[in-house]
């Protein structure tokens, strides 16, 4: 309970006030309830006094504004996914939005190009209704679509699927309706035009770019417009074994400069876990059948199996990083074409496998939430960075040192450690480094596991002095990335953003907050304002 008489008064005359606004069955107040909204995968922050569930962009201006009169902190959450404390709250006097009410498909629109979601809906559903009417957004989602809300990924600027050609989540939004500080409704782009629609993200300053990435600190996102686009019939995997990080770095950075691919990942030893096997009989023939599937004639594959020939089976034996790439295209010679020219910058660094884990991903873009746990049972968590292709061997160098130099400490809290690797777009590399380590569960990963999963998985006890090692490197790494000049996506309250950056840059940040949130009580310490 507040030991402020007058801020008690204030809070229960607040949550009065929603419950008259929303019903009381979409105003939860029970605390083993709010902590689990209150935690996000990694860990959990203040528990937040209540949730509320809005219904439309009107009742979250009315929950803005009655919280910002009565000095309450307000925090968005979507699918509940992340790892970087986004949505956990910085203080105890929190009202925390759950989106998930909010999840109707507004307007689709063919003519003009564009559809209008509630931030609550889902990127699998948004997916799914857009497929059949051959249709697509141009980033589609990421990996924990299942879960993963429109609202939020633009609020963490997320990547996966369509980042290989179209970058971040937030690139392609066109337009985006916000609840500021003060509870005032404003639309962006052309959307906020007298007479207007929203077709068009560039009219004037761009107000839509404002808001992605911001992790809620600048206001409350109620609705999206996305640009539209014709799915492409045909998709293809390709798949690269690579007997080193250098030449997985090397063979994703060409990969990436051709701008062709859906998405694409590369995993270390540790991550792929063995997935590429021996390099046997029946696998030379697997991928002598893949190249010659995807070649441009007959000609062409005969060239390719023979340059497989000269590398031999040797090479794949010791492939131990792979990498894979989804492509698309309007017919099958299309898309053939486009997987050729990726094989042909690919083949000086690494050597074709079969193809089964993009096709895998393909016909599974968003899988259930299985890996908030390890596939052995560990708790994980990642951290990652994105940097310009020339720095990356640097960081990797500095990376490498700071584990050595925690090697005992981990080996002994049972802490192990790999990472996953993507380009975005055609100029960046996305270097994340995962940590995992024995230890219990918190409440949000048994809430986010698909039912009776956690039954099959070993239990281990709570591991307090491994934690704290693991929160520590954590840090630690988020420096080597900031030595290095990295960018981050999903910022939450985590990574350094405001630390080092140039003086008049911060200034015009923290005026920019001021100016949309005058009280401060939007998402405290996100962005670490």
């Amino acid at each position: 309970m507040n030991a402020n008489p007058a801020m008690e008064s204030a809070r229960t005359t607040l949550l009065h006030q929603l419950q008259s606004l929303l019903g009381a069955e979409h105003v939860v107040t029970d605390p083993a309830e709010c902590e689990v909204y209150s935690t996000d995968i990694y860990r959990s922050g203040e528990t937040a006094m209540a949730v509320v569930r809005p219904g439309s962009s009107a009742d979250v201006a009315q929950i803005v504004q009655l919280s910002a009169a009565a000095g309450v902190a307000v925090v968005p959450r979507g699918g509940g996914a992340s790892y970087t404390d986004g949505y956990a709250p910085a203080e105890r006097e929190s009202i925390l939005i759950d989106t998930s009410r909010m999840n109707r498909i507004l307007e689709l629109n063919e003519r003009d190009g564009y559809v209008v979601v509630e931030v609550g809906v889902t990127w699998a559903t948004l997916n799914e209704t857009l497929a059949a009417k051959g249709l697509r957004t141009p980033f589609f989602g990421p990996f924990s679509g299942l879960a993963a809300t429109v609202g939020g990924s633009l609020s963490q600027n997320s990547v996966t699927w369509g980042t290989g050609v179209f970058g971040v989540s937030g690139e392609t939004t066109l337009c985006v309706e916000v609840v500021l500080g003060d509870g005032r409704i404003v639309r962006t782009g052309s959307w906020g035009a007298a007479n207007s629609v929203p077709f068009m993200r560039s009219y004037g300053p761009d107000l839509t770019g404002l808001f992605m990435g911001d992790c809620g600190a600048l206001g409350v996102k109620t609705a999206v417009a996305l640009r539209l686009m014709r799915r492409n019939a045909v998709v293809m995997g390709l798949s690269f074994g690579f007997p080193d990080f250098a030449s997985l770095a090397a063979g994703m950075e060409a990969a990436a400069k051709e701008g062709l691919n859906l998405t694409n990942f590369g995993l270390d030893p540790a991550l792929q876990q063995g997935q590429l096997g021996k390099a046997d009989r029946a696998t030379a023939i697997q991928s002598a059948l893949a190249v010659w599937k995807t070649s441009r004639g007959v000609l062409d594959g005969i060239k390719q199996l023979v340059k497989m020939a000269i590398a031999g089976r040797g090479f794949l034996d010791g492939a131990v990083f792979s990498a894979h790439w989804i492509v698309d295209g309007l017919d099958d010679a299309s898309c053939r074409a486009a997987v050729a020219r990726l094989r042909s910058v690919l083949q000086p660094h690494g050597a074709e496998v079969p193809a089964t884990v993009p096709t895998i991903a393909n016909a599974m873009p968003f899988m259930p939430l299985y890996n908030v746990r390890s596939p052995v049972g560990e708790r994980w968590v990642p951290i990652h960075g994105l940097l310009p292709f020339s720095r990356v061997e640097a960081f990797r160098t500095d990376l490498a040192r700071y584990y050595a130099e925690h090697e005992s400490e981990m080996k002994r809290l049972k802490i192990r450690y790999g990472a996953m690797f993507m380009t975005v777009a055609t100029n960046a590399f996305l270097y994340e480094p995962v940590f995992y380590w024995e230890d219990g569960y918190n409440v949000a990963q048994s809430r986010l596991m698909p039912e009776g999963y956690q039954a099959t998985l070993p239990q281990f006890p709570e591991n307090p002095e491994g934690r704290a090692l693991v929160d520590k490197m954590k840090h630690g790494i988020a420096d080597i990335f900031q030595r290095h000049g990295a960018a981050h996506l999903q910022i939450g309250k985590f990574y350094p953003y405001l630390r080092g950056r140039e003086p008049n840059n911060a200034a015009l940040i923290r005026n920019l907050k001021q100016l949309v949130d005058p009280q401060r009580r939007l998402n405290p310490g996100a962005l670490g304002l």
